[in-house]
Parts: structure tokens; C-alpha cells; sequence
């Protein structure tokens, strides 16, 4: 009888990690990606074929859909977020590294997610339509395209709808 009682936490701690691994997936692990633009893609807000125009592009998904709307400008994917009416409705959202892609091929390997991204407001760079912001994974990389083609550095909270 005490042999049981040796290996009833071992028989507990077992059975815990057993549950566990049974659960419903994390909220990280729920997370949706980022998707490849395809030759005939149209973007969300304008229509425009997207792999038609350089710079990067964007992506979101929405709390009420399981589609991915797809942009042919960042410029044009923040004029979609800062509608009001589309604040509270976005779940996810994609835009490019330029660190790592080139500006008139963008790679979609090289999507990141926006929220955490750097964008440089006003450079020289051109997207669909005229400017568009330049976007970034990390600060530095972003300061150093700053130095080299003009424009102010802004973390996604910062973005207004005057900046565009």
C-alpha cells in the first residue's frame, strides 16, 4: 500500500500534463498568417490590381470574417483602419519588412504583424497611388531608409489619418 502512495503524485502530475496537452489552443496559437498576393488580387479599398505597384503591401483580417482583405499600399490599408466604423472590427494585421525585401518585387515571405512594425511617414519612396508608408520590423532599420530617403519614423499606435 505505501508502494502506491509513492507514485500517486507522479500518477497526478501526469495525468495534469495528459489534460493540458488536450486543451483548447492558446490565443497565440489561434493566430491567422499572412497570405501570398496573387497576380489578379485587388486591393480592399481602391480596387487596384496590388502586384501591379511597388512598396509594401498589407493585410488584415477581421473579428466577423474568416477572409484576409489584402492592400496594394500600406497607405491604403491605414486608410481602412482609421475609419472608425473599422477600429474595433480588425483582428490581425500584415504589412511587409522592407529590411528584407525589395522595394519593387516585395517577397510575401516577409510579412510581419503591423501592430509591432515601424513606418516612416513622407519619404520619397513611392507605392500605388503616390506615397505610402515604409514598414518596418525593427527601429533601426527604419531610421536608416529615414536617413536615405527623407520621412519621420512612427510606431503603428502614432499613425493618423492626417499622416497620410
Amino acid at each position: 500500500m505505501n508502494c502506491f502512495f509513492g507514485y500517486k503524485p507522479l500518477l497526478i502530475v501526469s495525468l495534469l500534463a495528459v489534460l493540458l496537452g488536450c486543451s483548447e489552443p492558446t490565443e497565440k496559437e489561434m493566430l491567422k498568417q499572412a497570405v501570398a498576393i496573387e497576380n489578379a488580387d485587388e486591393c480592399h479599398l481602391c480596387g487596384m490590381i496590388i502586384s501591379q505597384f511597388p512598396g509594401p503591401k498589407g493585410e488584415l483580417y477581421q473579428k466577423t470574417s474568416q477572409d484576409i482583405a489584402k492592400f496594394c499600399s500600406t497607405r491604403d490599408l491605414f486608410g481602412y483602419l482609421l475609419q472608425p466604423e473599422n477600429q474595433r472590427q480588425v483582428e490581425q494585421v500584415f504589412v511587409h519588412d522592407m529590411s528584407k525585401t525589395p522595394w519593387g518585387k516585395t517577397d510575401d515571405q516577409y510579412f510581419i504583424d503591423a501592430r509591432s512594425a515601424w513606418f516612416v511617414v513622407d519619404s520619397s519612396k513611392k507605392g500605388a497611388m503616390g506615397k505610402t508608408l515604409a514598414s518596418f520590423s525593427l527601429f533601426d532599420d527604419a531610421q536608416a531608409f529615414s536617413r536615405e530617403y527623407g520621412g519621420k519614423v512612427y510606431p503603428f499606435d502614432e499613425i493618423s489619418i492626417d499622416m497620410l
